[in-house]
């Protein structure tokens, strides 16, 4: 069993930060990638950004400079830092995981439960 927990969301006003983290447990063998997704009310799940093992991370093109996503990998861990956040940054945010477990033994794709952010006056 392989669980994503993602943490750091809330209210922030515009121009404000706010930095996700998300942590993977259980009986991981390896992960391949991580990245955030989001989705809006009324609007489909979308890529945020995506840090693959070894490569460089990419980005969707309405975060770019803004966002900043890094993993440590010693912990299983994935960060997404957020700056100059604005209204329509609102939406909740859901880690993914390219895990390759110790039962299964190939890769599948995890979600974690998602986390809410809100950029309001």
């Amino acid at each position: 069993q392989v669980q994503l927990v993602e943490s750091g969301g809330g209210l922030v006003q515009p121009g404000g930060s706010l930095r996700l983290s998300c942590v993977a447990s259980g009986s991981i063998f390896s992960i391949n990638a991580m990245g955030w997704y989001r989705q809006a009310p009324g609007k489909q799940r979308e890529l945020v950004a995506a840090v693959h093992r070894g490569e460089s991370p990419n980005y969707a093109d309405s975060v770019k400079g803004r966002f900043t996503i890094s993993r440590d990998n010693a912990k299983n861990t994935v960060y997404l830092q957020m700056n100059s956040l604005k209204p329509e940054d609102t939406a909740v945010y859901y880690c993914i995981g390219s895990v390759v477990s110790v039962r299964e033994g190939y890769e599948y794709d995890y979600w974690g439960q998602g986390t809410q952010v809100t950029v309001s006056r």
